[in-house]
């Protein structure tokens, strides 16, 4: 069995499990800093908080209602309200949700699917607001690169019997279909 994955399965694992015990232990410290805070009378307001601790579920949940005694003031973009600080909100119809520049025009990786046929392999590739003329697809030693304006993706075909001069490509509606065709196998 071929394997479309260059990774290692264990190291994933551990990985993983490092960043939920740091994610789990800081969110431990902010929610004491909450509820210390209600109970202090720093956060006025209806306030009702519990600390979920069962085997396989952790969490907790706040209610509330809060006062200020002063106009709330916008929000920094993308970061979570915080009722420590409650002058950064949710966005209103008159205050948008935006987004700074320089994160909208990073390179991401587009959503890939990759069927292998009996005569040809197919991939597909989702590059929405992409134009034709901005794509470049090189096909080469057994890997597909696929490069444009906002997308890059470089993957493994799942064989490298394949006719690379052959391969044809469509794009519509922001999704690339790329058709590699296989080789003929002759019988002995």
């Amino acid at each position: 069995m071929t394997s479309f994955f260059n990774f290692d399965i264990e190291q994933m694992l551990r990985e993983m499990e490092t960043f939920s015990n740091k994610f789990t232990k800081d969110m431990d410290v902010e929610m004491e800093n909450i509820e210390k805070a209600i109970r202090s009378g720093k956060l006025k307001g209806k306030w009702d908080f519990k600390k979920i601790s069962e085997p396989g579920v952790k969490g907790y949940i706040v209610y509330g209602q809060f006062s200020a005694d002063h106009p709330l003031e916008p929000f920094e973009p993308l970061e979570p309200f915080d009722p420590l600080r409650p002058s950064r909100r949710d966005p209103t119809p008159g205050r948008s949700f935006k987004i700074p520049s320089e994160g909208s025009e990073e390179i991401r990786e587009p959503l890939t699917d990759i069927f292998e046929e009996e005569k040809a392999i197919k991939l597909y590739l989702e590059l929405p607001g992409e134009e034709k003329e901005d794509i470049q697809l090189n096909v080469a030693g057994g890997k597909v690169e696929v490069k444009s304006k906002k997308f890059y993706k470089e993957m493994d075909l799942p064989t490298r019997n394949i006719v690379v001069d052959k391969t044809s490509t469509k794009y519509k509606n922001g999704v690339l279909e790329i058709t590699i065709p296989k080789t003929e196998r002759t019988s002995e």
